[in-house]
């Protein structure tokens, strides 16, 4: 049974004539305008990790910063193919703007959004390489924390049963930089929970914070994989946000949507304390946690709770020692991947944490212009929004189809 947390009351569920910000159960439940009182996070620079933006979008005008591309793509970082980029950063920095003010808002609308592109699969760039994948999140990485971002938000994962010890090795040492120049690295850990359990790069790795979903109940939610890589859960079921459907909104569910408010929270909680380094106020963001409520201080499920921002804003304690990772088991998080139930040794697949739109799986191609050591990716992609303006989409990889139709 997936573990329940303490969130406080949370919203019922919305009904179909509530508008687009009725709709966000979890702002509610988050307290939102009450922790607006104290922080928009504003000052705050959030980078977000994703296959494209959507930038003008009326919900999101405005709050972009200059990004970059970095999957020398056609259209550059302003073309979003799927949605999923928009409905990240509309999830922490959304205006509610849209729909004459009754559009989706944002955990965080005060902080400016650093839209950084790479290839995910979804970008039309052919074959998709898991070298390139993970080379291209790297150089990402880098350049968030070189443009001055504090939190860096990858709703994105790769798992694979053949490991890439270099290019792994190699993540890793940025992440280790980006942790050692103060930022925090927030991505979701994937939603395969009832499909092997795999972990995912990069939310598996050490140094990261992994972040699992749950739902309205406060109950982590049957696709959130599990293990000690989840250090905390967010809202992830039921979600609503600015996407690129002929509506404009899009309704969807996983660990994509988690990471962007967990992200958020933290943008919330160092724009009141600027002075903060990334490990106090991560320590503070799982001090303030709703813990399991079976009483345990850590599952595997739901990590070290639910991530509260309100009373880590009103109540947060001791933040500890500046230089300390408040991850005691960091070293022991997995760092290679789980085999697939199947036992195949060619498949590794990148998803985008929320389940969704699908894209046409890239083709095969061991001759990529990557080198000898590519892997090249045969098991397809999974995009992270279910776009719902009028047209059912069959999910892949066994995702379960679905139409939510948020009201237009």
């Amino acid at each position: 049974m997936a573990a329940a947390v303490v969130v406080g009351p949370v919203a019922g569920p919305a009904v179909a004539e509530d508008t687009i910000r009725q709709q966000q159960w979890y702002l509610e439940a988050m307290h939102a305008p009450e922790m607006w009182k104290t922080s928009t996070g504003q000052g705050v620079t959030v980078a977000v990790i994703d296959g494209g933006f959507s930038m003008e979008h009326p919900d999101l005008a405005g709050q972009f910063l200059p990004g970059k591309d970095f999957s020398g793509s056609a259209g550059g970082v302003g073309t979003d193919a799927t949605g999923h980029g928009t409905g990240m950063a509309s999830l922490i920095a959304g205006t509610g703007k849209g729909k004459g003010g009754t559009g989706a808002q944002g955990l965080a609308p005060g902080v400016k959004i650093l839209p950084l592109k790479i290839d995910n699969g979804s970008v039309g760039q052919g074959a998709l390489v898991s070298s390139a994948f993970l080379g291209q999140m790297g150089e990402a990485i880098t350049y968030a924390v070189d443009q001055g971002a504090r939190v860096v938000s990858i709703s994105q994962g790769m798992n694979a049963v053949v490991p890439l010890p270099e290019e792994v090795a190699k993540l890793n040492g940025v992440i280790a930089a980006a942790k050692a120049k103060g930022a925090l690295v927030f991505a979701s850990v994937g939603n395969d929970a009832k499909d092997g359990n795999p972990v995912e790069y990069p939310g598996g790795l050490p140094g990261v914070v992994g972040i699992g979903a749950f739902d309205q109940n406060g109950t982590v939610t049957e696709e959130s994989t599990h293990g000690p890589q989840v250090s905390l859960v967010a809202p992830g079921k039921d979600m609503i946000a600015a996407c690129t459907s002929p509506t404009g909104y899009c309704k969807s569910h996983g660990t994509s949507d988690a990471t962007a408010l967990a992200s958020a929270s933290a943008a919330l909680v160092w724009s009141v304390h600027p002075d903060w380094t990334g490990n106090q106020v991560l320590r503070v963001l799982i001090n303030t946690a709703g813990k399991p409520k079976d009483g345990s201080n850590r599952t595997d499920d739901a990590g070290w709770g639910a991530v509260r921002p309100r009373i880590a804003l009103t109540t947060p304690g001791d933040p500890g020692p500046a230089d300390v990772s408040p991850l005691p088991n960091e070293t022991a998080k997995p760092t290679a991947p789980a085999p697939s139930p199947s036992g195949s040794a060619t498949a590794s697949v990148p998803s985008q944490g929320s389940s969704g739109t699908p894209v046409a799986p890239p083709k095969a191609d061991a001759s990529s212009g990557s080198g000898g050591s590519a892997l090249p990716i045969v098991g397809g992609v999974v995009a992270g929004l279910v776009v719902v303006a009028g047209v059912v989409f069959v999910v892949v990889r066994r995702r379960k189809a679905a139409v939510y139709p948020p009201n237009p």
